[in-house]
């Protein structure tokens, strides 16, 4: 129930800022500024908060795994840095859609 409470609201956000962007006068261009700097705020704060809360899983489930089995810390912390990693990566690459998003689009 919560979660359809969330896409709700997104999908009321959305219609709300659509309308704001079709209702421009006058020269093609507008003024979205803001509309753009506000995307890359909440992109990267959105992203930096999921990767966080991964990470934080992630590492938690292998310290519970290397402190009930020692002996098979050596494969847990291999697979711990892999998944890291890859978390991580998805924390750039929102952080490169957002560089794109401010100084790229025009």
């Amino acid at each position: 129930m919560k979660v359809l409470k969330v896409f709700f609201n997104s999908a009321v956000m959305m219609a709300l800022f659509a309308m704001s962007a079709f209702a421009s006068e006058g020269a093609a261009g507008g003024n979205y500024k803001w509309a753009i700097y506000l995307a890359a705020g909440l992109g990267i704060g959105i992203a930096a908060f999921g990767t966080g809360l991964g990470q934080g899983r992630a590492v938690g489930s292998a310290v519970e795994g290397i402190s009930r089995n020692p002996s098979a810390s050596g494969k847990i912390m291999t697979s711990m840095i892999v998944g890291l990693a890859m978390i991580e990566s998805l924390a750039i690459y929102a952080l490169v859609i957002c560089l794109i998003l401010l100084f790229v689009v025009k």
